[in-house]
């Protein structure tokens, strides 16, 4: 017990400190704690990451084979920390002026993260369950956060009613897996499904994938994320575009290879084809909106097909483009979130596409910062989004899929318009009353920070390369 104790070590940890903060915090101060409880978490996070990005350097299994400890987990748990982090202190100042900033908000997010990791370690049904619903329950509540807000309220319920449906399908799924292979640990799964699928299995794993594509918000499973994306307060929001994507694309590899590895035929097409209804969905919704927030909702269910058609390849390089790509798209929102957190006029925070119109003129290095991220997002060369598109159509071409590349592209152009359309206004678009000048040192540095390393990182990719290829490779045997 000792040895699997010590194996899920940083989730036992993390789970005590979010505990210990809440029963210190109700016997203290309460909300006068909040703010040294988010940094201290912010902080505790990228401690973690750290650790969890040095010490481990062989695969492990606990529990008998229901958690993994692998170089795939690993880069995917660091991901999700350090974004996680990131956008804890980005919405500090916005939840401290709009009174926000409640004790529970950084347990609620510890707890969200704690049930992320475990999802992307999962080699159960049972613990990828557990670990999926104390996400959930968590990231509900934290959309409707602002109690006396109608919006804010409709997101947590919208969100409620729509994930626990995902849950019943997922659910519904995991038992047929259960029933016709006899075992809910993956590695009995992938030895029951391999060669001949039985019918039985084949509708666990249609219905298993159906509850996942609406965790990463895939069409036709979206339908929650632009009202969910709008009505919840921003650092929500940016919480919701970044970790909680990394954690389900993270858990939706670790089923299709691990439980479902030996019948890659039979799931291609169903990646294949929640990728393309996602990445057109997403590029053609997005041009007739006029709330950013809205925007970025539809930007990321595009984005999420690019990254399905990286596992729709069914082969390492697949999951390799597809961790690339993650790991990019995560930087490019923290940055693009940066600086809608900071869109404020009068006092008052603003979210209309039109409160950007002559930035140039009033905010010169933040409109060039947002244009830097906005070509990385719409994949124009030479940003670092362009090669994040690139690892995964390469994969999709490698693997025969050549038709899906075509259409990723085409998918590609039609998504670019209404990136370019916010540089219109924002060098180009009418005069009018500009944005207070007021920012956040942390946001702002985020935000340039983040634009610098879509410019700088086509040198080398900082080096996820390697990781996300010895991280793939552990994944797909």
């Amino acid at each position: 017990m000792s040895a699997d104790l010590n194996i899920i070590l940083p989730e036992i940890l993390l789970s005590l400190f979010a505990m210990g903060a809440l029963l210190g915090a109700v016997y203290t101060g309460k909300d006068k704690l909040a703010l040294p409880i988010l940094w201290a978490t912010a902080g505790l996070f990228v401690a973690m990451a750290f650790w969890i990005g040095v010490s481990g350097d062989t695969d492990r299994m606990a529990f008998g084979g229901m958690f993994t400890d692998d170089a795939f987990s690993r880069f995917a748990k660091v991901t999700i920390l350090l974004s996680a982090a990131a956008v804890l202190l980005l919405g500090q100042d916005y939840m401290t002026r709009n009174d926000m900033l409640k004790f529970e908000y950084p347990v609620l997010v510890t707890l969200a993260v704690v049930g992320m990791m475990t999802m992307v370690s999962a080699g159960d049904l049972m613990v990828l369950y557990m670990g999926l619903e104390l996400q959930s329950l968590a990231l509900y509540v934290v959309a409707s956060m602002r109690r006396d807000n109608l919006r804010s309220t409709e997101a947590g319920l919208k969100y409620f009613v729509l994930g626990a449906l995902s849950s019943g399908l997922l659910l519904y799924g995991a038992s047929l897996t259960y029933g016709y292979a006899g075992t809910t640990n993956f590695a009995g799964i992938i030895a029951a499904a391999e060669g001949d699928i039985s019918l039985g299995l084949l509708f666990g794993l249609v219905f298993m994938a159906s509850g996942l594509a609406f965790k990463v918000s895939a069409a036709p499973f979206h339908m929650w994320t632009p009202d969910v994306y709008e009505g919840s307060p921003t650092p929500v929001t940016a919480f919701f575009a970044t970790a909680p994507k990394v954690a389900a694309m993270g858990l939706f590899a670790r089923v299709v290879h691990d439980a479902f590895g030996g019948v890659v035929a039979d799931w291609q097409q169903i990646i294949a084809l929640l990728a393309v209804a996602s990445m057109f969905l997403g590029a053609i919704a997005a041009i007739g909106q006029t709330d950013i927030k809205r925007l970025m909702a539809y930007s990321s269910i595009a984005h999420m097909g690019f990254a399905l058609m990286g596992l729709a390849a069914g082969t390492a390089a697949g999951v390799q483009g597809m961790l690339i790509y993650m790991a990019i798209y995560v930087t490019m929102n923290i940055g693009t979130f940066a600086f809608i957190l900071s869109m404020r006029r009068d006092g008052r925070d603003v979210t209309d596409i039109a409160a950007l119109n002559m930035l140039s003129k009033s905010h010169p290095t933040h409109a060039l910062a947002l244009l830097v991220l906005l070509f990385s997002l719409a994949g124009i060369p030479p940003m670092l989004g362009f090669f994040g598109k690139l690892y995964v159509l390469q994969a999709a071409v490698d693997a025969g899929l050549f038709w899906l590349a075509v259409l990723g592209v085409v998918a590609s152009v039609i998504g670019a318009f209404y990136y370019l359309r916010l540089v219109y206004f924002m060098y180009f678009g009418t005069e009018g009353e500009p944005l207070d000048q007021a920012m956040p040192a942390i946001q702002w540095v985020a935000m340039v920070g983040c634009a610098a390393i879509m410019v700088l990182g086509i040198v080398n990719l900082f080096g996820i390369e390697g990781l996300a290829a010895a991280a793939a490779e552990t994944l797909v045997r």
